[in-house]
């Protein structure tokens, strides 16, 4: 049967009206990629193959990185867990939400310094990353370790669920340590009774359920934190791998950081079945640097050299982390960058990735910069300094300081005593050589901004203790409300 010229013309319209529509979902999904943010928990700086380590096999991280870009220079915003994960939701210094130590952290009844009245947990005075992206549409699910809930508050109304994620997928009651509980396996093989392989399973099922629209996985993970308990077939591998003149001579933490390069393997090869890796952006960082001693004496769990000390610490080792990141189209292999970037940053960057004005809408004073500009060219200068503000004393630490990062240079002040240190970062990354008495001009500036800083984002201070004793300062007991 013959149609008359109208009835042609309407198909021929409604056949062009839908494939312009088909053009325009497809260029807007383009235009959303999806967002995959992998935290570590203590991972040090070389605390990947790729990134210097003579024990710890990553050949999914180390692949990682080979199809997208290192950053060298890259920082958690705090030597502890909570205000880098904190800084990584509001892109704020953690000195200006007042959140500056773990959550719940420690009193020193006695210790010479009195620690501010800090904020124990994340307010929903901010809008969250989480937030902005679930209102631009995007799914959102978090894996893993939160710790961000107010201490001694109700956790259901703190929880991710509440700070703009669609799902909570946390560890399950009963685990002790990384095993699960109810799945035990004598022969220690079983990936199903090992934390950070359940989590990854659920992490693969948010993926296969979202992966039609737009998503933001954030996946917390808990390994290398203590208690340092690998899973048992991967630390009989690393025993017959451990040489005695190695840097990381654990063969438990080597296998909780094999577990997590697993980990990273699964998600990233689920991406790949479900063609949806070149609309990813992969981000992979650490909150803190790995734990090197406590108390003043050598854990034996890890170390961060050529990096000073470790996690809680007021040096390099205890805020400079491994970082990669992998944005099809966008980074070029195996590139990488040394410009000074820190967790405060990822906030700003994210909104720029996926188009969103979130943090327009509540007009929060966002401290980090977008790293987009890096990710299209590693050269790119940011022409800004960082800045560390830790008034409180840790297991693993020295005692509270402030510190400023401005080129090469890095300044750290004591607050116990107002000492002073100050290194050249690209000669010294050990933080050997104090240069203060020989460059006190430099010294000078660089307290003056750090000052400066603090007074802009009203960071607390700790004051002089009044129950001062010398002999009972290491003292810890549970915190005062």
């Amino acid at each position: 049967m013959l149609m008359n010229k109208p009835s042609i013309y309407l198909i021929v319209l409604i056949v062009i009206v839908c494939c312009c529509d088909r053009v325009n979902a497809d260029e807007n999904k383009s235009e959303k990629p999806n967002i995959i943010f992998l935290l570590a928990d203590d991972l040090g700086w070389t605390g990947l193959s790729c990134f210097g380590s003579d024990l710890y096999e990553t050949p999914n991280l180390d692949r990682l990185a080979e199809t997208g870009m290192k950053f060298t220079n890259a920082y958690a915003a705090c030597t502890v867990c909570s205000p880098s994960r904190a800084s990584i939701m509001t892109g704020m210094y953690p000195a200006r939400i007042r959140l500056t130590d773990f959550i719940a952290g420690q009193n020193r009844p006695y210790a010479k310094l009195r620690i501010p009245n800090w904020t124990t947990g994340l307010n929903h005075s901010y809008m969250t990353i989480a937030e902005a992206l679930h209102d631009d549409g995007y799914q959102t699910a978090h894996v893993g370790k939160w710790h961000l809930h107010h201490a001694g508050r109700d956790t259901n109304e703190y929880g991710p669920t509440k700070h703009g994620f669609d799902v909570e997928i946390a560890k399950p009651e009963g685990t002790r340590g990384y095993r699960l509980k109810g799945r035990v396996d004598p022969s220690g093989t079983s990936r199903g009774q090992y934390l950070t392989d359940y989590l990854t399973d659920q992490a693969l099922m948010f993926i296969d359920d979202a992966k039609e629209s737009p998503f933001f996985l954030y996946f917390a993970y808990h390994v290398p934190h203590t208690p340092i308990d690998g899973r048992d077939d991967l630390v009989a591998k690393y025993r017959k791998k451990v040489s005695d003149d190695a840097v990381h001579k654990n063969p438990e933490y080597a296998a909780m950081v094999s577990s997590m390069d697993s980990s990273v393997g699964r998600l990233l090869k689920r991406l790949e079945q479900h063609g949806i890796a070149n609309n990813t952006l992969v981000i992979f960082t650490s909150d803190n640097g790995g734990l090197t001693q406590r108390y003043g004496k050598n854990d034996g769990f890890t170390d961060n050299f050529p990096l000073r000390r470790g996690k809680g610490s007021a040096y390099e080792g205890g805020v400079r982390v491994p970082t990669i990141m992998r944005w099809p189209g966008v980074t070029s292999p195996g590139t990488q960058c040394h410009t000074p970037i820190s967790t405060i940053d990822y906030y700003p960057t994210l909104l720029e990735v996926t188009q969103s004005n979130g943090s327009q809408i509540h007009n929060q004073n966002i401290d980090g910069l977008s790293l987009v500009p890096l990710l299209r060219n590693p050269a790119t200068s940011l022409n800004r300094s960082l800045f560390w503000h830790y008034p409180h004393y840790h297991a693993g630490g020295d005692s509270p300081y402030g510190a400023i990062r401005s080129g090469p240079w890095r300044l750290i002040e004591f607050f116990e005593d107002d000492a002073l240190e100050l290194y050249r970062l690209d000669q010294d990354p050990g933080e050997q050589n104090n240069m203060v008495e020989t460059n006190p001009a430099t010294a000078k500036e660089l307290l003056q901004k750090l000052r400066s800083w603090r007074k802009r984002v009203a960071a607390q201070m700790p004051t002089p203790n009044p129950d001062h004793d010398p002999k009972r300062a290491q003292q810890v007991t549970k915190r005062r409300k």
